[in-house]
């Protein structure tokens, strides 16, 4: 009999400060495994095989599978956090525009900011003896805000027992979404205004939205540059209406693969968090961090105990800008 069949999962898995995948592969690890039919399984997937949970395609089982023991109940609330995962990647936009992701152990975070003047972000000539100049790097003076999003599964163990798991997927795919959207709202308002509310994006305004905006915008946007364009759907539709936007090579990208681009090269994406008759152009290199403490969360005793109803999903999570000069917003009139 192999290692894996042989684990004792209890409740105690969780709430570690590890996923309760990393707490399986510390005691079943994957490199054990290599050279063998199961290499391509986690430990989480091999518990599954274990015991013969199929948890999608058209011989997904039922939810009740998951409960024909104690061991067994205990790959429950891994189960929902890797199908909300699936939904909320499914949906991420913010990796297109988050230049680092910092996680970490508690709600209180403070990031270091550097804002250097136009002439500190020129190197000039340094004369023999002369002082080098300075970049100034400090910590921020305030915490990052932490926003805690999620969702509540409000349902019945007897009402989900007999549904196939490949339905309930789907379900808990929507929520993922829900939470990814949230974030992206987030992370939205402190482009705009900073994550204190007092470092706002610096406003290009008085012009309609046209391709002169636009060039506008991409040298305000100077020494970075400028490959992301956030916009709700009316500026969306805007910038795909420009002349600019029609020619061969632009439309047959758009139509072929939906994929949307700016006149400038950057990449265009459709964020309805934006403010009508605003859109943000930034450096997405260099723009926003996010932070998390940790990551998808589940309330895994009710769960485990087949508790359903009100039990919470959610994850925690806050933005911050790293160079205020890095984000330029185009107000335009119509």
């Amino acid at each position: 009999m192999a290692f894996y069949e042989n684990l004792h999962l209890d409740k105690g898995m969780y709430g570690t400060g590890k996923s309760f995948t990393q707490v399986l592969e510390g005691l079943d690890s994957s490199e054990n495994y290599r050279g063998t039919p199961l290499e391509d399984l986690d430990a989480y997937q091999r518990q599954l095989k274990r015991f013969d949970i199929h948890v999608s395609g058209a011989g997904s089982d039922r939810v009740e599978k998951f409960f024909q023991t104690g061991d067994s109940a205990a790959l429950f609330p891994e189960y929902i956090c890797r199908a909300v995962r699936q939904g909320m990647e499914q949906e991420n936009l913010l990796p297109r525009l988050v230049a680092t992701v910092t996680n970490v152990e508690g709600m209180d975070y403070r990031t270091i900011v550097s804002a250097p003047l136009e002439e500190e972000k020129k190197l000039k000539t340094v004369a023999e003896g002369a002082a080098i100049p300075q970049t100034v790097v400090r910590t921020q003076d305030h915490l990052v805000q932490l926003h805690k999003r999620g969702r509540m599964l409000v349902a019945s163990y007897e009402a989900l027992r007999f549904q196939h798991l490949d339905l309930f997927t789907v379900t808990l795919r929507q929520i993922g979404a829900y939470i990814v959207r949230a974030q992206m709202g987030d992370a939205v308002q402190v482009l705009l205004n900073g994550d204190d509310g007092t470092d706002k994006a610096e406003e290009i305004s008085g012009e309609a939205l046209s391709y002169d905006s636009l060039l506008k915008l991409w040298g305000k946007l100077s020494p970075y540059r400028m490959n992301v364009l956030l916009g709700g759907t009316a500026a969306v539709q805007k910038v795909l209406g420009l002349a600019e936007m029609r020619d061969a090579q632009a439309g047959l990208n758009f139509q072929g693969t939906g994929k949307m681009v700016s006149p400038m090269g950057a990449e265009l994406l459709h964020v309805p968090d934006v403010p009508d008759g605003k859109l943000l152009g930034l450096d997405h290199t260099c723009a926003l961090e996010m932070v998390q403490a940790g990551g998808v969360q589940t309330e895994y005793d009710k769960l485990i105990d087949r508790q359903l109803e009100r039990a919470t999903i959610s994850t925690i999570a806050g933005f911050t800008k790293i160079f205020n000069g890095a984000v330029k917003m185009l107000d335009y009139t119509d």
